[in-house]
């Protein structure tokens, strides 16, 4: 039982979404972005700062003892009370000797002092799913090691100046800069200056406010970004199943189609995707031509088996009745007779295996031979010189008619095979005094091979015929048994295995008589 989805497509998902997912956290994390929003935050709160220093060193200072120079308190908590009283900021100025002076916080003065605080923002109506994304969003943001790192804030009244380090630079003359982290998760951004007047400080100034405005806006983008990302991971996963589904799904199907056709189901069929323009058409049409191959294969095999079996039946039944008659037999000369018949049979037999074995391996020499260029003018002049040197005192000539430089691509060896045969068999059937004409010309990029024979022909219907296994039209006189009938089978394998083509029909004379027997044969021609 196949899974419902396919490894592959596992695969396509996992790899596209988590690709996106990291990109989408580094995102989400927005470090750079946060910095430069607290950045520019500081800077506008430091100009706030300096400013306000400026005022205060110009209307609440005063000439103290000797060089020391004293804060005017009642006018400075006017002042700081007027300046900051409209925005989020917190102001707190210290004396000389590091002592609270004023806090915007507070109205009154002394022990009557009370402390004003803006109240927290009323929580917003969420839903439960929504409040515990809001709490997972709290967690995984506002509690990162950044913010673990940084100091604590204080919120309350803190009458001396220590408690702030950036205080410290201040009192000696330059501003400083600190970021704490509120007990809400929140940071808090401090900015303290000198007041000061012709290089004399007499306190020091600190402002601060929370970071509520860029953990809104860093929060805001990324509700977008995670608004985003869900429509682009859905978007992603439904292309990446679309892409698994134009893969995986056809080479499941092949795969399967290949199975049936494996377990012997006839009506099992390759798929053509051959439209589809792309590797999966590519492989469609490799499968379905190699199937149709080992189709054929296999039933040129069948067909080669049973075809063998026949062709060996008869001898071995001829012996077996030679075996069984023999022992009953008296006369001497008809014994002779009948194990002259045995031995002629196994004769046979043993051609019929060394010719059998040669056809069965045919194919995979062909497909294990190397190919080249065959000059096949001088083959016809090799084997015109072979027959003279073995015909020479008797038998029908060989005459040539040779076009030179008729070249063809395949293997020599081969080629051979097939003009030997081609001739061996037009010289059976031509008379002692007849002649074999071989004729090689080009016909454009084709070459033509024609064997010629001066015999009694080819019996009519019987072109086709005579290049099936085990056929034999052998001419009269001849000795039955001395051909296996698969010379000419094995020329048109040899011949069609080098893109080539191999006919047979009979010569006419002018008054239309078989005066003889051609073979053609169509192969492609090297063009130089």
């Amino acid at each position: 039982m196949t899974a419902r989805f396919s490894p592959l497509t596992l695969r396509i998902l996992g790899v596209n979404i988590v690709a996106l997912l990291i990109l989408v956290a580094g995102v989400l994390y927005l470090d750079r972005y946060q910095e430069n929003l607290i950045r520019a935050d500081m800077n506008a709160l430091q100009v706030h700062a300096t400013l306000l220093a400026g005022v205060l060193a110009e209307t609440a200072l005063e000439d103290g003892d000797g060089e020391m120079i004293d804060i005017n308190v009642d006018t400075a908590r006017l002042l700081v009370r007027r300046i900051v009283a409209s925005s989020p900021v917190r102001a707190r100025l210290y004396g000389g000797g590091g002592q609270l002076v004023t806090d915007s916080t507070l109205i009154g003065r002394g022990s009557m002092s009370i402390q004003v605080l803006p109240l927290p923002e009323p929580p917003p109506h969420w839903t439960r799913l929504a409040a515990q994304a809001a709490r997972l969003y709290d967690w995984l943001f506002n509690t990162l090691p950044r913010r673990d790192s940084m100091p604590p804030f204080r919120e309350g009244l803190e009458p001396f100046l220590a408690i702030f380090p950036e205080a410290v630079s201040a009192f000696q003359g330059s501003p400083s800069r600190g970021v704490y982290v509120r007990p809400d998760g929140h940071l808090e951004l401090s900015v303290a200056v000198p007041v000061q007047r012709f290089r004399r400080i007499a306190g020091v100034l600190i402002l601060s406010r929370p970071s509520v405005e860029v953990d809104s806006a860093v929060r805001a983008l990324r509700v977008d970004i995670a608004v985003a990302t869900v429509l682009a991971l859905g978007t992603t996963t439904l292309l990446s199943l679309y892409l698994a589904s134009a893969i995986a799904r056809p080479i499941r199907k092949l795969a399967r189609s290949a199975d049936r056709i494996r377990h012997g189901d006839r009506a099992a069929r390759i798929p053509d995707w051959s439209r589809r323009g792309d590797e999966i058409g590519e492989l469609s049409v490799a499968f379905r031509a190699m199937t149709e191959a080992l189709a054929a294969r296999v039933a040129a095999i069948e067909a080669f088996a049973a075809d063998v079996a026949h062709e060996l039946k008869n001898p071995l039944t001829s012996i077996r009745s030679a075996l069984e008659t023999l022992p009953r037999l008296k006369d001497d000369t008809r014994r002779a007779a009948l194990l002259a018949i045995v031995h002629a049979d196994i004769r046979r037999i043993d051609r019929l295996i060394s010719d059998i074995a040669a056809a069965s391996r045919l194919d995979a020499e062909l497909a294990r031979g190397e190919d080249g260029q065959v000059d096949l003018a001088r083959l016809a002049q090799a084997l015109e010189e072979v027959h003279r040197a073995s015909h020479a005192a008797n038998g029908p000539a060989l005459q040539l008619d040779v076009e030179p430089g008729v070249v063809v691509h395949g293997q020599e060896d081969r080629m051979v095979q097939v003009l030997r045969n081609l001739i061996g068999n037009a010289v059976s059937f031509s008379p002692p005094d007849g002649v074999v004409r071989l004729t090689i010309r080009s016909r454009g990029a084709r070459a033509e091979v024609l064997v010629e024979d001066e015999g009694p022909g080819i019996p009519p219907g019987k072109e086709e015929a005579i290049f099936q296994r085990f056929y034999s039209e052998r001419p009269a006189g001849e000795a039955f048994g001395q051909h296996s009938g698969l010379g000419l089978s094995i020329s048109r394998q040899i011949v069609e295995a080098h893109q080539g083509t191999i006919t047979a029909s009979n010569r006419l004379d002018a008054d239309g008589t078989i005066c003889g027997a051609r073979f053609r044969v169509d192969l492609p021609r090297v063009v130089s």
